[in-house]
């Protein structure tokens, strides 16, 4: 089956390298020409951990791609998430009964995807993979991470085995019957990323001081309280373990700083230092997708009458950044300690 990979960004653009690399037939779709022209002309550069290759790969512009007569059979979304709609709608057309659209992104794209195209057309994927796009034709893959697959009822069926090998020659892609849950565990996670994005520091170097961590989790648990509401079991990955941080009630200090200095250690093996979020705002200067992981577990919360005060400053915040109304500092961390 033809795989097309709608988005040839950090996400999209590394699982597009892995496949092709392994022979797979790939069609890579962008609205970046340059980045397209110079996939065409020169390969695909993914500039890996362990490796460094250049892979060809059949791109086409999204103006080229809508003039194309064909129907789609496994179509990964790899857009950012303010764009998820603009782009099942430019493809709707191109699909029948049985296409299936697998989100490659990050936040709860999920249900928006359904909503358009139907819940037996959507699949769902958690993604946790350090890189960046560095410039056309160009992707750095800077931290293996994890990605799961699953139905959106939980459920086994033929056609995501079919997903699940393909993107086996990625690595060690997983199958599951809780993609909700993988999805609910990363938001905690996100929110912790976004907070170091507040800053013009490193990762680990805002993890690591332990004075920082309360705050840090404080605001992750109010992504949790809103996921134990929804009837979702968040699940752990790549040394991020949510029952560590709810029930507050449970908490063992002990247990969460030997957890987060484990967490650190998997991250300084990384070659991507900073977030997607920095690169957006320090280096792209262009809107980030905070908003489209923040409010809808605003609006969740709201809808349970839970107070998420935390994730709020944080959104507001980062809007600032975007907007130049507020400096990339450490001292929006302290703010963030106050409330």
């Amino acid at each position: 089956m033809a795989i097309t990979i709608i988005g040839a960004g950090a996400i999209g653009g590394v699982i597009a390298g892995y496949l092709a690399k392994s022979g797979e037939n790939i069609t890579l779709v962008d609205v970046n020409e340059a980045h397209i022209q110079r996939i065409n002309k020169h390969g695909l550069r993914v500039e890996a951990l362990t490796e460094d290759f250049t892979t060809q790969i059949n791109a086409v512009t999204m103006e080229e791609f809508m003039e194309m007569d064909l129907y789609l059979d496994i179509v990964f979304l790899a857009v950012k998430a303010q764009h998820t709609e603009t782009a099942i709608l430019q493809i709707k057309n191109k699909l029948n009964n049985e296409s299936m659209v697998v989100s490659l992104q990050n936040g709860l794209c999920e249900q928006v995807i359904a909503n358009l195209i139907g819940a037996d057309r959507t699949i769902g994927s958690f993604v946790n993979i350090f890189s960046d796009y560095i410039g056309p034709g160009h992707i750095k893959y800077g931290g293996a991470g994890s990605l799961y697959i699953g139905e959106l009822d939980g459920s086994f069926t033929n056609r995501l085995e079919v997903i699940h090998r393909k993107l086996l020659n990625w690595r060690d892609a997983k199958k599951t019957s809780n993609i909700q849950g993988y999805l609910w565990g990363k938001m905690s996670y996100a929110s912790v990323l976004i907070a170091t994005a507040l800053t013009d520091e490193r990762i680990v170097d805002v993890l690591k001081p332990v004075e920082n961590r309360e705050v840090l989790i404080e605001l992750a648990s109010e992504a949790l309280v809103v996921a134990h509401q929804e009837g979702v079991e968040p699940e752990e990955f790549d040394d991020w373990i949510p029952s560590l941080i709810y029930p507050k009630e449970q908490r063992n200090w002990t247990k969460i700083n030997s957890q987060f200095d484990k967490h650190i250690n998997r991250l300084l093996t990384y070659k991507k230092v900073k977030t997607g979020f920095w690169r957006d705002l320090k280096i792209h200067k262009r809107k980030t997708e905070v908003p489209y992981y923040l409010e809808p577990v605003i609006e969740l919360a709201k809808k349970h009458n839970i107070a998420t005060p935390l994730t709020c400053s944080l959104l507001g915040m980062i809007k600032e950044i975007e907007n130049e109304d507020r400096l990339m500092t450490v001292d929006n961390l302290e703010i963030l300690k106050t409330i």
